[in-house]
């Protein structure tokens, strides 16, 4: 029997070639927009199957031969197979899309999507460590696609290069130690002036491994951290007196000392060029009151206030806030920052009401969105500001979200774009503005 053929119209957000047989939907692994492809159904439903390819009959001019060689099987990137410049407009046109579809929403204009690095740019990674004697000892690595298996990695193309040098010598590293079998997971932070992996413990180390370990992090020049519970109880183990771990916007002149556990954005460049336009959008003024909503560590908030507005950082995490008025401390922003430990999943109007007035709003939800905070804000009235720039991690509910501000609350949906902040993945970064 010959594999069903069929014609794939767009991509989906998980990077997967979407088509239309038999009035079913058939997601297609692999697939480009524009290919014909035969394919096999690997799990059918009623109203849509998804499927691998069998063969390409008609390939895109997009297509592109992948870098690394464990594409396809490592389940860290869905794209590498699109050629670079397209993967952005793929994600532009789900940006669009999930707008229109999910919200009847259409921007008034388009912004230029955001560029970077292509490889080696990620700063941030949890690596999964697993001893499996049947595959002649340990995998480091990210699970195989479709798979909680560790993926058999030699290298990865999107960890910089000293990163991703460190794989195979990890791998033999916890070989060695006497917990090889209790060690799931390995966390890479990569800063400006030192690198840290974080080794999550079940068990105590022992004195010969403490040993292999300082060995290791003066062979490869990283600093070693042990993680036996929570991210709060990450503790260094060697070297002691090792550089601390900071990201910079030399733009506004900050530096933002941070935990390896704690939050920061994979990638570092791209993360420069994002602030840079949401505060040419935000466009603060120093006579203003600016709220910086999910603001972490103080990613927006510190270069808002070095703009010369006074800004109140709201953080569903006690210890970001701590972490961020400590950042505000070490730029000297003390006097025009205010940061607050707020559930903001949870916030009524009424709590909103009570934080007083604000001229503009910066937004920065994770995956989640941000609903509750946009439906506390009032329908009308001169309480709302007149500028909100919000910044997203997920297209669904920023289309979520954009909906109730555009058909409850009264604004427009000025401008929009995608921030690529993940090459080679499906993963749609973006930032809005809306006005009143």
């Amino acid at each position: 029997m010959q594999n069903p053929i069929a014609t794939i119209e767009s991509l989906d957000q998980e990077g997967r070639g979407v088509a239309h047989v038999e009035g079913k939907v058939i997601f297609i692994e692999g697939a480009l927009i524009g290919e014909k492809v035969a394919y096999t159904s690997y799990r059918k439903k009623p109203s849509y199957e998804f499927a691998r390819i069998e063969r390409i009959v008609k390939e895109s001019s997009s297509r592109v031969k992948p870098k690394c060689v464990h594409f396809g099987m490592c389940g860290g990137c869905a794209m590498q197979h699109l050629e670079f410049s397209a993967q952005v407009a793929v994600k532009q046109r789900v940006l669009e899309d999930g707008l229109w579809h999910i919200a009847k929403v259409k921007p008034e204009s388009m912004l230029p999507p955001v560029y970077g690095p292509a490889w080696g740019y990620r700063h941030r990674a949890r690596l999964r460590a697993r001893y499996v004697p049947g595959k002649g000892g340990v995998l480091v690595g990210f699970n195989e696609k479709h798979s909680s298996f560790v993926a058999h990695l030699k290298g990865c193309e999107v960890l910089p290069p000293h990163i991703s040098a460190l794989i195979v010598p990890l791998q033999e590293l916890v070989m060695q130690l006497s917990i090889r079998d209790r060690m799931p997971q390995i966390e890479v932070a990569v800063g400006d002036d030192i690198s840290v992996l974080v080794f999550r413990i079940l068990e105590p180390v022992s004195p010969s491994d403490e040993a292999l370990l300082h060995a290791f992090g003066n062979r490869h020049r990283v600093q070693i951290w042990l993680q036996s519970k929570g991210p709060e109880t990450a503790t260094p183990l060697y070297p002691l007196d090792a550089p601390e771990l900071t990201y910079s916007l030399p733009e506004f002149d900050l530096v933002y000392p941070f935990m390896p556990t704690e939050f920061t954005q994979v990638n570092p460049r791209i993360n420069q060029i994002l602030v840079r336009r949401a505060l040419a959008l935000l466009a603060p003024q120093s006579n203003e009151r600016i709220v910086d909503l999910f603001c972490g560590l103080g990613n927006f908030t510190l270069p808002i206030a070095r703009c010369g507005a006074q800004v109140l950082g709201l953080e569903g995490s006690a210890s970001l806030v701590r972490r961020a008025r400590q950042n505000a401390e070490r730029n000297g922003l003390t006097q025009q920052t205010e940061f607050r430990d707020v559930d903001l999943f949870e916030i009524t109007p009424e709590e909103l009401a009570a934080l007083g007035r604000f001229d503009k709003w910066l937004i920065d939800p994770p995956r989640d969105g941000a609903l509750e905070v946009i439906k506390a804000l009032p329908d009308d009235g001169g309480n709302r500001p007149a500028r909100i720039v919000y910044v997203s991690c997920n297209p669904a509910t920023l289309a979520r979200d954009a909906g109730v501000l555009v058909q409850a609350k009264g604004y427009h949906l000025v401008a929009c774009g995608v921030v690529n902040m993940f090459p080679h993945t499906a993963h749609v970064e973006s930032v809005a503005i809306f006005e009143l």
